[in-house]
């Protein structure tokens, strides 16, 4: 079963969104800056596998970031917020729409 969740970090005043499987693992992860919810990652860990197996790892980082390793049980310091899967989604595509936007070459 997927679960979805969100976690902010006062620190670094950044927004972690992530889907969990059912052992607690980021399968997905989107992590905004405020103010203006600003992407900084919309990674995938089915997509950060084929990359490293690839040896694009390094590339696929430099546009969508890489998913948190440990379980969520393992954090610390975190007050999840619990996500239906359309909140998820929605923040999901805007966030990659806007890390893929920043990759396109710009008119001169």
């Amino acid at each position: 079963m997927t679960h979805w969740v969100r976690c902010f970090w006062d620190e670094d005043a950044v927004w972690f969104y992530f889907e969990l499987d059912n052992d607690g693992y980021v399968t997905r992860q989107v992590e905004l800056q405020e103010p203006g919810s600003n992407a900084l990652a919309a990674a995938w860990l089915t997509e950060c596998q084929e990359a490293q197996r690839d040896g694009q790892l390094g590339e696929y980082e430099s546009v969508y970031g890489l998913t948190a390793e440990l379980p969520i049980s393992e954090w610390e310091g975190h007050d999840p917020q619990w996500l239906s899967a359309n909140e998820f989604e929605t923040v999901w595509s805007q966030a990659r729409r806007q890390l893929q936007a920043r990759q396109r070459p710009q008119p001169s």
